[in-house]
């Protein structure tokens, strides 16, 4: 029989897994990252995630282990988002999510096909020509991803006979025709596959703009081979977000059904089932004595707007009223959440002033004397930690 387990019990359990309880920090930001990689958008949010798992003070020094001494790295991952991940797991965080033939193509890549219709072009055609104009990575680094864009959409271009390339070089029709081609599209939405086979990385940032480069020249070795990544992956994400479902797994990698279901049966062999709400679900069995002893959750935490924690699928188990699921994670201009013991208390946004910060915390219900309190110790904390001065700190409720 299915061990029946309650939500309270799940959601402590996914904070101890995820190094946001107290009794299970992350010693450094290199476990902190390998739970389950950490969103960077906008940039510089891993820090924080960081920040909130091990108790770090400085965002320089993450940024220093980021693009000095490369212990981490940012590439296009799950859900084709700039993910941050120990630079020696790219076999799970990257080659893993390498479709095999027939699960093309992810979500994040669909958008490709009205650029594709009008250049004639079949998306394995296109994915192989922008992959092959990749490869002059190898020998540089390009800033800004306009300029990213561009400089392969130029490269592959010459490979085309001279009426494909004429419409390869056409304006686009996403909404930049004047600085933008059509190519120049088609390569914006194939570089995320592109990195799963180590052909684009992050590089350190330029001023305010990112750079890219391949794996290869960024790390100075060969991308790893999948072998055993999507096992690893898939334990990676029921170690962070069990008891869950096949179809969350899917929803969090951002892939198609074929290509969820092949990586969720790499791990199934160490599954064990659970009882959640009245559905099964699926937890590693090695981690069920963790589920159901894990500490429960308690104290404030100001979690920011894409913290791997909020990026469980299944979100009413995290917030079951389904407007207060709508402030929480709006189509866009995703604020942070503002957790209390465990639960979705609100929501928080921070403004900078020159070297000043505001916050502002929207609440669900009045705050009792402990949210409040937290609140502004967290608001405190995430000032200190950006180096500025906490200028004002409101809480209201909405």
């Amino acid at each position: 029989m299915a061990l029946q387990v309650s939500a309270g019990r799940a959601l402590s359990y996914r904070l101890w897994a995820q190094h946001l309880s107290g009794e299970n920090r992350a010693r450094d930001a290199v476990q902190a990252a390998a739970a389950c990689g950490l969103q960077n958008s906008p940039p510089g949010a891993w820090e924080w995630a960081v920040a909130l798992r091990t108790g770090a003070q400085d965002a320089g020094a993450l940024r220093r282990a980021l693009e000095e001494e490369k212990a981490l790295l940012q590439a296009w991952s799950i859900r084709g988002v700039p993910l941050i991940f120990p630079a020696g797991e790219d076999e799970v965080f990257l080659a893993a999510l390498a479709a095999q033939p027939g699960e093309e193509p992810w979500i994040y890549t669909r958008g490709a096909e009205l650029g594709l219709r009008f250049a004639h072009m079949g998306f394995d055609e296109a994915l192989a020509l922008v992959e092959k104009a990749a490869a002059l990575l190898d020998g540089c680094t390009v800033r800004s991803k306009e300029a990213l864009d561009a400089r392969l959409a130029e490269e592959a271009g010459a490979w085309l006979d001279e009426e494909r390339r004429a419409l390869w070089e056409a304006p686009s029709m996403y909404g930049a025709p004047d600085r933008q081609t059509v190519g120049g599209a088609i390569v914006s939405f194939l570089l995320r596959p592109c990195a799963f086979r180590g052909r684009v990385v992050f590089g350190a940032r330029c001023q305010r703009s990112p750079t890219f480069t391949s794996l290869r020249r960024w790390l100075g070795r060969a991308p790893h081979a999948a072998a055993d990544g999507a096992r690893r992956l898939t334990e990676k994400y029921l170690h962070c977000y069990g008891p869950a479902a096949p179809g969350d797994f899917a929803a969090w990698l951002g892939a198609t059904g074929a290509q969820a279901r092949r990586l969720w049966d790499a791990a199934r062999d160490g599954m064990a089932p659970v009882t959640l709400e009245g559905k099964t679900r699926w937890m590693l069995a090695r981690d069920m004595d963790a589920l159901q002893n894990a500490p429960a959750a308690s104290g404030v935490l100001l979690l920011g707007a894409h913290d791997a924690w909020l990026d469980a699928r299944d979100r009413a188990l995290l917030l079951g009223d389904a407007a207060l699921r709508r402030r929480v994670w709006p189509a866009v201009a995703a604020p942070g959440a503002v957790l209390q013991n465990g639960q979705i208390a609100g929501v928080w946004t921070a403004r900078a002033r020159g070297q000043k910060l505001d916050v502002r915390a929207s609440l669900w219900r009045a705050p009792d004397a402990a949210l409040e309190k937290g609140v502004r110790a967290q608001a405190e904390r995430y000032a200190a930690f950006r180096g500025l001065a906490l200028d004002a700190c409101r809480v209201e409720v909405l």
